[in-house]
């Protein structure tokens, strides 16, 4: 499988590098601190998010401004631009509506731009994402000066050649269940993505975010993973952003490794879990029923009659959407209202007749 490479000129004249792969609807993934097109699409850490999501699905990626084939130059490093770039690329390519996947500091720009444009995003993805940064008001004075000291190596040690002690350190950071080939790719991957200066002002920048208002303002269907062992992204901070965005679910995934290497038993489970949250691609997906048989439900409630006619009980799809009981009951009350049925039986006839519990 091949990537096609493309350029697009956000609005402030940077120059946005974006790639596609595969065939069928899109499906874009949000750029984070550090990509690198060319190197990705070769490298032992994201080939397989690649190849996989290449499958039934047209991936879109790019490299933010400042970074890999990217413009290297940039003066605004803020929230509004990389939004705005977001906004090119997706606009440049003409496509209406898709799924979004946001990794790390990808997951607030997306979020973001679910929440600007909510008729656009058909599903919100967020892996080993954050709500707030370590240098915004009100975070401890300890982990401030944390964060600034990182910066601060960042810009001494970033892909210095005469030097692993940075790499060591990083690579333990992000990949520390990785093997040493991956740890040196990492470094790699370091040298020729951007610049110390350019590298350490991202990381300024993005600890500068703060999403936690919009994350309440979410209506897209959002399916939050986050790693129990992440050493960049705290376990807690995850589990916080997917309880501040309405009715989103939460899937904790087993490891240390901020990017899901592929030979993790995670890998294989987060796969699962993304593929039957936004379809195959095939048309066939629990999603696409609805449109076609029940309109009136929403995404909530679609995923609620989905598992109903798997035959679920109120509690184990509390269990499976972290949710409350109460909730899952309040969803079951208006499907039956907007189906016109009173009674589960008579829900799971018409429901499986659609096409629901087949996946």
């Amino acid at each position: 499988m091949n990537q096609n490479i493309r350029f697009c000129t956000g609005s402030d004249d940077v120059t946005l590098a974006y790639a596609t792969s595969g065939e069928g609807p899109p499906l874009v993934r949000v750029a984070n601190w550090l990509t690198h097109l060319d190197l990705d699409w070769k490298g032992p850490l994201w080939s397989h998010w690649f190849r996989e999501f290449s499958k039934h699905h047209t991936l879109i990626r790019f490299d933010q401004r400042g970074t890999g084939l990217s413009d290297r130059l940039a003066d605004d490093l803020t929230m509004n631009a990389w939004v705005r770039d977001l906004e090119t690329v997706v606009d440049d390519l003409g496509i209406e509506r898709f799924p979004l996947l946001g990794f790390c500091q990808g997951g607030a720009i997306a979020l973001s731009y679910a929440v600007r444009h909510p008729e656009r995003v058909s599903h919100l993805i967020l892996f080993d994402s954050y709500y707030r940064g370590d240098l915004v008001y009100g975070t401890p004075l300890q982990k401030k000066k944390e964060t600034k000291a990182l910066t601060s190596m960042i810009e001494a040690g970033w892909g210095r050649e005469d030097t692993d002690v940075f790499r060591r350190i990083f690579s333990g950071l992000l990949i520390p269940e990785g093997s040493e080939q991956e740890h040196k790719w990492l470094a790699e991957l370091q040298r020729q993505a951007t610049s110390p200066a350019m590298a350490a002002r991202l990381w300024e920048a993005y600890n500068l975010i703060d999403i936690e208002q919009q994350a309440k303002q979410v209506t897209t269907p959002t399916l939050v993973f986050h790693v129990k062992g992440d050493k960049i992204i705290p376990f807690e901070d995850g589990r916080r952003l997917a309880s501040l965005i309405p009715e989103a679910r939460f899937v904790p995934l087993k490891g240390e490794n901020h990017i899901i290497l592929e030979s993790e038993p995670a890998w294989e489970q987060f796969l699962a879990e993304v593929k039957n949250f936004i379809g195959s691609g095939k048309g066939n997906s629990a999603t696409d029923v609805p449109h076609q048989a029940f309109p009136d439900l929403t995404a909530r409630e679609v995923e609620v009659l989905e598992l109903i006619s798997k035959g679920y009980k109120n509690t184990e799809i509390a269990d499976e959407l972290y949710i409350s009981p109460k909730t899952v009951r309040n969803h079951v009350t208006r499907i039956f209202s907007k189906m016109q049925v009173d009674s589960r039986g008579k829900a799971i006839v018409l429901a499986r007749e659609a096409g629901f519990g087949k996946n």
